[in-house]
């Protein structure tokens, strides 16, 4: 067919010149990351946040990274192990946290990354020390948690591995980790700005999706299968930053992929061209292997398949993320499978495997019906009952004049002290203490746009029983725009779930037989269909405030979450860090005593 404009391994320097090389960028490499470990398995990173000029598509741009590198470094530990990061706002004029998305942080609620729940903002020149231990294997990712920071390019991948010992329910030979996002050309701060809005100004439809940091805009790695396409070839010769990351195997073995979806926005689709997947993972507990020719993944989710390199040895082939569930206006993500037999540069012959259309929600509900929990002794089995049922209604209202993300018709709006002091020392000014809804009105037709739009704003925390089994029954509607029902990826804080069931239309009490009581998937994100319902269940047992929320960025800043609290007066003394500024900074400042 073609090849690839460029290959890495035929270059014009002699072979001690190219060892020279190597040995300079595994020592730059050592020091941006500044890791250092020891063998009781503790972990130590110091990190420096700052903004800096990349190409993460081929267009030089603005991207937040952490000592030099887009993504950030990689963090690999062990189930058990402890992690440390010093992490140092080099950032001029805006604060920063970083969330460790899946690490339920047992223990240790003030390392969350949570602005305005777990801590208050690192601001620019100070550091802050997030220390905590990873306790269950798995494929996780962190990401900024300040202001819409994930979309300028802050986040990274997170792998824990089995503890000493142990081993995985499955076997494999080698593995990968594919960190998927979503690039805009227009910077983070002039989507803030549209977003808060009068009327609110929408950015549009992402420029690139990014494999491992990388994308392509203007051009295709595909382009000589398209025709009369308006992409032509990339030439990627000398671009490192935007070239794709190929993921090199051998004949005849089974490889582990680990995808986890970072995105601001997308929700996608990923398929490897003449290959079948076997689905193992989700979230970091085990499921029930499952073959599948492509896989949906929603912002915040993060899967394991294997892979089974059985096919032609002799050529290479696609792998695509496509857009679902918005009418796509971002081309597919490709990079190259390459059978090491032959040239990676060497282009696949036939076309990159086709994305399902946008909208066919019934392929994604049929994916979504194949996840159950592998009877493993890392997944407790699920409570057959639950003390306390919460039913979100997810709609888009207005106030004055605003776009707002509303939950049971209030939106979300943080307050300056960190609900984990305010609620810890009793500062009842700090947040509002009205309860917020626990259901929406049952007149309330989710099928149609709101026929009042009106929506206020609230502070309010729900305030859950230390111990309590919850139920959480997220209900999806009709957007402002009659006909629109958008897909939402939740994502809980702090704890796992069970994911009982999925249904059609607004949620009644009869849904309750279709609940799986028996093998239900156990994760930490969730999505809900449009105009559907997603019933999960979870017991409230790590004392803390926690953040549940859906995961697509310009919806949670747009008030789209809610807060749960729960066995607060079990938590430990707090660093003062955390808690430096509003009430509770104040009372450091008057010498008042907080833990």
């Amino acid at each position: 067919m073609g090849t690839l404009t460029y290959n890495f391994l035929v270059e014009p320097f002699s072979r001690s010149f190219k060892r020279l090389i190597i040995w300079y960028i595994l020592l730059y490499m050592i020091q941006c990351s500044s890791a250092t470990s020891n063998k009781t398995g503790n972990h130590f990173y110091k990190w420096e946040v700052e903004y800096m000029y990349w190409s993460p598509d081929g267009i030089e741009n603005v991207v937040m990274g952490i000592n030099g590198q887009f993504p950030g470094p990689t963090i690999r530990a062990r189930a058990g192990d402890i992690v440390h990061v010093q992490l140092t706002n080099k950032l001029h004029t805006e604060g920063v946290v970083i969330h460790w998305h899946g690490i339920r942080q047992k223990g240790t609620p003030w390392a969350d990354g949570t602005a305005s729940i777990s801590q208050c903002v690192i601001n620019p020149g100070e550091t802050f020390d997030y220390r905590f231990t990873v306790d269950r294997a798995g494929t996780y990712f962190y990401h900024g948690h300040y202001g819409m920071q994930r979309s300028a390019g802050l986040y990274g991948s997170m792998i824990v591995d089995v503890a000493e010992g142990e081993k995985e329910p499955f076997h494999y030979d080698d593995e990968f980790d594919l960190l998927v996002s979503d690039w805009w050309h227009k910077s983070v701060h002039h989507q803030e700005v549209g977003l808060s809005s009068r009327p609110m100004r929408w950015i549009n439809e992402p420029q690139a999706l990014l494999i491992n940091g990388r994308g392509q805009y203007g051009c295709s790695l595909a382009a000589d299968h398209y025709g009369n396409s308006s992409f032509s070839q990339c030439n990627i010769t000398g671009h490192e930053q935007w070239a794709p990351y190929i993921l090199h195997v051998d004949p005849n073995k089974t490889y582990r992929i680990r995808i986890a979806s970072t995105t601001a926005l997308a929700s996608l689709n990923l398929a490897i061209g003449n290959h079948k997947m076997m689905v193992v993972e989700a979230d970091g507990n085990y499921l029930q292997p499952f073959e599948t020719n492509d896989l949906d993944i929603y912002s915040g989710e993060s899967y394991s398949v294997l892979l089974k390199t059985s096919q032609d040895s002799s050529q290479n082939y696609w792998i695509s993320f496509g857009v679902r569930g918005r009418e796509p206006h971002t081309p597919q993500a490709l990079t190259i499978l390459n059978y090491k037999t032959n040239s990676a540069s060497k282009l696949p012959l036939s076309p990159p495997p086709v994305t399902p259309r946008w909208d066919d929600y019934a392929h994604s509900k049929a994916f979504s019906n194949k996840i159950k929990a592998l009877d493993h002794k890392s997944i407790p089995k699920p409570s057959q009952t639950y003390h306390r049922r919460i039913v979100l209604l997810n709609t888009q209202n207005k106030m004055n004049g605003y776009t707002k993300w509303s939950i049971n018709n209030v939106s979300l709006s943080l307050p300056t002290t960190p609900y984990l002091g305010s609620i810890r020392f009793g500062l009842r000014d700090a947040f509002d203490q009205t309860k917020p809804p626990e259901d929406f009105p049952g007149h309330y037709d989710v099928m149609k746009p709101p026929v009042n739009p009106n929506t206020t704003t609230g502070s309010g925390v729900y305030m859950l029983g230390y111990y309590s089994t919850v139920d959480v029954i997220l209900q999806n509607a009709n957007a402002l725009t009659e006909n629109v029902s958008e897909i939402h990826p939740w994502h809980l804080h702090g704890h796992d779930f069970w994911v009982l069931g999925y249904g059609e239309g607004k949620f009644t009490k009869s849904d309750e037989k279709k609940f799986n009581l028996k093998n239900p998937p156990y994760r930490n994100t969730a999505v809900i269909f449009p105009y559907g319902w997603t019933a999960l269940r979870f017991v409230a047992d790590n004392p803390g405030v926690w953040a549940f929320h859906c995961h697509i960025e310009p919806h949670l800043h747009l008030g789209m979450g809610v807060v749960f609290a729960e066995g607060v007066q079990h938590v430990a003394k707090i660093p003062k860090e955390a808690l430096s500024c509003g009430l509770t900074g104040k009372r450091f400042m008057t010498g008042s005593h907080l833990g």
